[in-house]
């Protein structure tokens, strides 16, 4: 394998001695040896730094970057500047790789794939069975046709760690620092700049979902960026794939939805006030919306009830949620 392109793996560490073991040993077992791992330890205030520290003398593929903690957008950014590979992995430190993953992968980017995905698992436990990849069902798709799905959420999904990546899709596209969310504002520009994306069914990557994570977090106004991402993301496709202008306001709006429903059951007055302002100027914005021919009945008729009126839809799906009439 060390005859083949070398592989930046990008980890930012944060207070996850407990997992963090698991995770570099997942990636310094790769059946594609060609590796560099960079781990940035972002002002970890418990073991995790110097467990970095540990595999970095035991392992000359490794490399550690100390620093004072700023976010994982910002540990990131600090390792895309130094890193020397064609190809890119960005993994986070309490997750953990099957062993092929990236031999998986790599395997699937012909001459003109840039990123190549796996399917994600969710693991409570170290032992969490995956995938080889051995009988995986590949598909590849030009950019166009991969933008759609990411947008729908289906496949391409906003979550960088189960993808390979060429680094000439991410040439100088960087994550946003301070941010509770990231991702939304950073997968999108890397999926355009790339040619064909392939998807393999293998679930190879292992997530887990910490209680402190942001969707576990009680809802705050800072779960409102993925609006502004989102926003940012519909003048993208408006301007490179106007065909999926329509996709792109259509999940916008929904996301408008959910997230008032979010501010309506959870947010104090005043929040609620600047929560409000955001959602309607947004609204506004992308209204009216003919219906979706693709969308179910009940999605094209809470379109339909919302471009209406659109708080009280919110608060009667709250109640009917309360009821327990919808999940």
């Amino acid at each position: 394998m060390d005859s083949l392109p070398l592989l930046s793996v990008v980890v930012p560490v944060y207070n996850v001695e407990n997992y963090l073991d698991r995770c570099i040993r997942s990636i310094a077992e790769q059946t594609y040896s060609n590796l560099e791992i960079i781990l940035v330890d972002d002002g970890s205030t418990d073991g995790s730094g110097a467990i970095c520290d540990a595999w970095a003398e035991k392992d000359s593929r490794v490399k550690v970057i100390h620093k004072e903690n700023g976010g994982a957008g910002q540990a990131r950014n600090v390792a895309l500047e130094q890193i020397r590979g064609e190809l890119v992995g960005l993994v986070d430190s309490d997750d953990f790789l099957e062993r092929h993953m990236y031999a998986h992968l790599y395997s699937l980017m012909r001459e003109d794939v840039d990123i190549a995905e796996c399917a994600i698992g969710l693991a409570e436990r170290d032992d969490f069975p995956m995938d080889d990849g051995s009988i995986a069902q590949i598909q590849v798709f030009p950019v166009v046709d991969a933008m759609r799905l990411h947008i729908r959420d289906e496949l391409f999904c906003q979550t960088p760690p189960n993808k390979l990546y060429r680094r000439s899709v991410i040439g100088d596209i960087r994550f946003p620092e301070g941010n509770l969310i990231d991702d939304e504002f950073w997968t999108y520009r890397v999926i355009g700049n790339a040619r064909r994306l392939a998807h393999s069914s293998a679930c190879m990557y292992a997530y887990r979902q910490q209680p402190g994570s942001a969707m576990h977090k009680p809802y705050s106004l800072k779960r409102l960026q993925g609006l502004t991402a989102k926003e940012q993301r519909l003048a993208y496709v408006a301007q490179r794939m106007p065909e999926l202008e329509y996709e792109a306001k259509f999940d916008l709006f929904f996301t408008c939805l959910y997230a008032m429903q979010g501010c309506l059951k959870s947010l104090p007055k005043e929040e609620l006030r600047s929560a409000r302002r955001m959602v309607r100027d947004i609204v506004a914005k992308i209204t009216p919306l003919p219906p979706n021919p693709e969308a179910s009945r009940m999605k094209n008729l809470l379109l339909k009830l919302a471009q209406i009126s659109f708080e009280p839809t919110c608060r009667g799906l709250n109640f009917l949620i309360d009821i327990h009439v919808l999940t």
